[in-house]
């Protein structure tokens, strides 16, 4: 059984010589420039170049090539479309990516079970595509659908902006297919109702790579709606708009969409995407109804309702269906949009309560004044996922490690009104250390368990998600609260 920290030596040549043996030499990429582009996933402050990179286009050869590097001890990091905005996929320095970019193809579609069978290649966007002449859709829309690919997703169990009602990745699955570090195949979850045994899909689900290699999944459809529409809800005060979102929640509404931006980010959406947002708000609630005709114009009311009491000093209704794509389009393009107000951004994700989201916001605000480090929020609001936007220079010396602490500062504020460290990005190297705030030392134990019964040679996606026991001790709890928690062992920028 072998570790990260004591990998036996294989040499180039001997690694090739099995990769070869199980793929086409097309497959296999070895100069410098064929492998740059996997140096990082979307979380670019942190890269690492891949000792080899190779690209399975079927089962049997990702089969192949997990067998082929455990046998020789090499570790194997997989790969979707790189989408990821925690280092999930950041490559091993020692070891193969697996990319499964050419695992791309929509494999079945049942119109009267709702569900489609795909490789985890298959963008999540194609699937509502593929089946949008039968009046289906897939649900999970995180704000990279366009780009990321749905074994992606199921890695880190993404959500997007109509997650509150319709839930996250594990919530419209139904049977993944997967291979284990060693090659062994299994197949968790069912088509029927239910299935026997623990909830392995479940586990499967948001484990980051870590336990196995999913190679088919199939997802659950759903109907598409009669009628949605959407409305936006401006606020002078966003500690007004935050207990706007609890009271919507608190009058038993379930919106099919419930996202906030405050002021800044309205403004660099409304100027890139020009979608009619007001510029001289606060904050901003993007609230979605869809069903019947009766129920959407029922909800609309009761939220206008909600909101009017709340303290909305404008409530703007979508006219038809293009206006509502408009308002979604400036909150999907938000992220790109801040980008155009700094060189450069972090982007992290937290959970909080509903209750505490002003305080968090306006604790937030302040601390950013403290350290002179401008933060931007959009985020789900309806479940109190946070994806606050911390803008820095990289090319100035320091800034990006002052904006770090800043970052687990707020991932330690989460943790203390009683919420978690990730919402759907997952922990991947990024929130690594922040582990050790959220979970005691026996609850990371358990997790490696989990992790050994999967994996025993600990090969697949090491020094991911879950730190080391000894890594918490040596950090110290005093020093993670006060967010010291540089990353000095991996490379940045």
């Amino acid at each position: 059984m072998g570790t990260v920290d004591q990998l036996p030596t294989v040499t180039d040549s001997d690694l090739l010589r099995a990769l070869r043996e199980v793929l086409p030499l097309s497959a296999i990429l070895t100069e410098v420039q064929a492998r740059r582009p996997y140096e990082s996933d979307g979380l670019n402050s942190y890269r690492a170049m891949p000792r080899i990179v190779v690209l399975p286009a079927n089962e049997t050869e990702v089969q192949g090539v997990l067998k082929a590097c455990h046998q020789l001890g090499v570790p194997v990091v997989p790969r979707g479309q790189g989408t990821g905005l925690s280092g999930g996929a950041l490559p091993h320095k020692e070891g193969v990516l697996m990319s499964l970019a050419r695992l791309n193809r929509i494999l079945e579609v049942n119109s009267h079970a709702r569900t489609a069978r795909v490789q985890p290649g298959v963008r999540n966007l194609a699937i509502s595509e593929a089946v949008a002449s039968l009046g289906l859709y897939y649900a999970p829309d995180p704000s990279s659908q366009i780009a990321c690919s749905i074994g992606g997703n199921v890695a880190e169990n993404s959500g997007g902006v109509h997650c509150l009602k319709y839930g996250l990745t594990v919530h419209n699955l139904l049977r993944v297919r997967a291979y284990l570090m060693d090659g062994t195949v299994f197949e968790a979850g069912s088509e029927g109702p239910d299935a026997a045994g623990f909830d392995l899909m479940a586990l499967l689900t948001g484990s980051e790579g870590l336990l196995a290699v999913v190679t088919e999944i199939t997802v659950r459809l759903l109907p598409k709606p009669r009628k949605a529409q959407a409305l936006l809800a401006s606020f002078d005060e966003v500690e007004k708009a935050g207990q706007a979102v609890a009271d919507i929640i608190a009058a038993g509404i379930i919106p099919a969409g419930l996202e906030m931006m405050d002021g800044p980010a309205t403004r660099a959406a409304e100027a890139f995407v020009h979608a009619n947002y007001p510029a001289d708000a606060e904050a901003l609630l993007i609230c979605e109804s869809d069903g019947t005709e009766e129920e959407v114009a029922d909800e609309i009311e009761r939220m206008r309702s909600v909101l009017e009491t709340a303290g909305a000093t404008e409530i703007r209704y979508s006219s038809d269906e293009a206006e509502r794509l408009k308002f979604w389009a400036g909150r999907k393009a938000a992220f790109p949009a801040v980008g155009r107000l700094a060189p450069d951004y972090y982007c992290i994700d937290g959970t909080i309560p509903r209750r505490t989201l002003g305080a968090v916001l306006n604790w937030m605000y302040a601390r950013s004044k403290e350290i002179g480090i401008e933060v931007v929020n959009v985020f789900h609001a309806g479940d109190g996922n946070l994806h606050p936007l911390l803008l820095f220079d990289a090319s100035i010396p320091g800034d990006f490690e002052r904006t770090e602490v800043f970052a687990n500062e707020i991932l330690a504020k989460c943790v203390e009104v009683g919420g978690t460290i990730t919402g759907e990005h997952g922990v991947g190297v990024e929130k690594i250390d922040a582990m050790c705030v959220q979970f005691s030392s026996d609850e990371l134990e358990t997790f490696h368990g989990v992790k050994r019964a999967f994996d025993p040679s600990g090969l697949l996606n090491p020094g991911k998600a879950v730190p080391a026991l000894h890594r918490c001790a040596e950090l110290g709890r005093m020093h993670v609260h006060h967010g010291a928690l540089p990353h000095p062992e991996l490379p940045r920028f």
